[in-house]
């Protein structure tokens, strides 16, 4: 009884450094949308006043949209590719045994833990040797790698709570493996895969470090940001956007992580009901 209840208490010290952890972190945050509604282009206390003019601005801004659609299109493709990618890898990865496996995985997360500038310059070398011409094309490749492993990451759960037995009782009913996948493991892992597109999307549409290296002619939204930041008269209007993508991304990310953790669920618990 009083090692339970003492496992069952608060840990206050914890719970303060969360916290505060949490302040720091996302405090500066906040203050991005509250400087797009302040009615001055420079950021300073106290706010000279509120206006929704900032916003209303980027309305008539043809190349801002420009550069929306292009994240738009990079992210959707990368969303889906890395996704495809992700569910063949996790397949291989749980189902299969594979000589070196824990070497594969560490390579396909490598990303994750090397800095992007370092595969955002040794792409950009690889591409100008080969004659390859920088566009959205070179963005998206490089945007595949940053978030392959995020993809792989959130599918792998969903494939280790997966039970096998169910693919083999299709394939004793006379099921090829092409429509034993459609039929009952696409339907167990949609979940996973929905939350593998979400949070791929949202990865690829802030992603900046890669489009830094890799942009042509054609700019994604992350680069025209970065390149109005050289005109103070163009700020404010950089704060709105950049207000718009934070409310737009942030809670994209929790309904991915959302539908990510019920389908793990669901998998586990339907598995000990078998």
């Amino acid at each position: 009884m009083s090692d339970g209840s003492y496992l069952r208490q608060p840990n206050r010290p914890l719970q303060v450094y969360a916290a505060v952890f949490l302040v720091v972190l996302y405090l500066p945050v906040l203050f991005i949308p509250m400087f797009s509604l302040n009615d001055s282009i420079y950021v300073r206390f106290p706010l000279e006043g509120f206006t929704f003019r900032w916003y209303a601005e980027l309305w008539t801004r043809e190349p801002v949209w420009n550069a929306m659609w292009n994240s738009i299109r990079v992210g959707v493709s990368v969303a889906v590719v890395s996704t495809i990618l992700g569910v063949v890898a996790a397949r291989a990865i749980t189902r299969y045994r594979i000589p070196g496996k824990s070497a594969l995985v560490t390579f396909i997360m490598m990303p994750l833990v090397i800095p992007g500038i370092i595969f955002g310059v040794a792409l950009l070398v690889l591409l100008s040797r080969l004659g390859v011409p920088l566009s959205l094309y070179t963005v998206t490749l490089g945007h595949l790698i940053v978030c392959l492993p995020f993809s792989v990451a959130t599918l792998l759960p969903r494939f280790d709570g997966f039970d096998p037995s169910l693919e083999e009782a299709s394939a004793d009913l006379g099921e090829n493996g092409w429509w034993t996948f459609w039929r009952v493991t696409f339907p167990m892992v949609f979940p996973g895969i929905v939350a593998s597109l979400l949070l791929t999307f949202t990865i690829s549409f802030d992603e900046f470090i890669m489009a830094f290296f890799l942009s042509g002619t054609d700019p994604t939204l992350p680069m025209y940001i970065w390149g109005q930041l050289r005109f103070p008269q163009e700020f404010p209007s950089v704060l709105a956007m950049a207000s718009l993508i934070l409310f737009f991304s942030v809670p994209l990310i929790f309904i991915a992580q959302w539908v990510g953790r019920m389908g793990v669920s669901d998998g586990l618990g339907e598995g000990k009901s078998e």
